[in-house]
């Protein structure tokens, strides 16, 4: 009995955490201001109390975006409310944009990506140096890390991820990338 009890605080305790990660910062404080600490990177330390690595960046613009973190290799999805939808890891490409405000460019259900493996729900939003740079996820399911020595611009997601990104990110969002 012990041991169920164990086991259902934890899936809780899981749920909760889950829960709030997901909450965008102005409903975590009652006046709805951003505090010091939202200024701090993902993960980094201001006043004593660390951030959560999932939350979303407080200098990443307002509305409806997806929201890119080079460093952490996360992406929000946020919608038109300011809501955080969805959040999770991606594998980065080895051409990184600029921070900066850009927006879907172009899409494609299904093409072959820049390292020759077919992938679906690609979302594009700018290039570097003639590399074009977006979302996707490869059919297989596979996010192996890319090749440093090819230049490739795809930010690989899980398909379930790519899905989430496809039903946000139509031509003319905002994509937020942020260092």
């Amino acid at each position: 009995m012990t041991g169920l009890t164990a086991v259902a605080l934890a899936a809780v305790g899981f749920l909760a955490f889950q829960a709030s990660a997901n909450a965008p910062d102005h409903l975590a404080r009652p006046s709805g201001k951003p505090s010091a600490s939202d200024s701090a990177s993902p993960g980094g330390h201001h006043g004593g109390k660390k951030k959560q690595p999932t939350a979303l960046p407080a200098d990443s613009g307002s509305g409806e975006r997806v929201v890119y973190a080079l460093d952490a290799h996360r992406v929000w999805l946020v919608s038109a409310a300011g809501k955080v939808t969805r959040t999770y890891q991606v594998t980065p490409s080895t051409v990184d944009p600029e921070p900066g405000t850009y927006a879907v460019t172009s899409r494609s259900s299904s093409v072959a990506g820049s390292d020759g493996v077919p992938i679906e729900h690609v979302v594009r939003f700018t290039s570097v140096e003639g590399v074009t740079i977006g979302f996707s996820a490869a059919v297989d399911g596979s996010t192996p890390k890319p090749d440093p020595q090819t230049k490739t611009g795809g930010i690989r997601e899980s398909r379930a991820d790519a899905r989430a990104m496809w039903e946000l990110a139509t031509i003319n969002v905002k994509v937020v990338v942020v260092p």
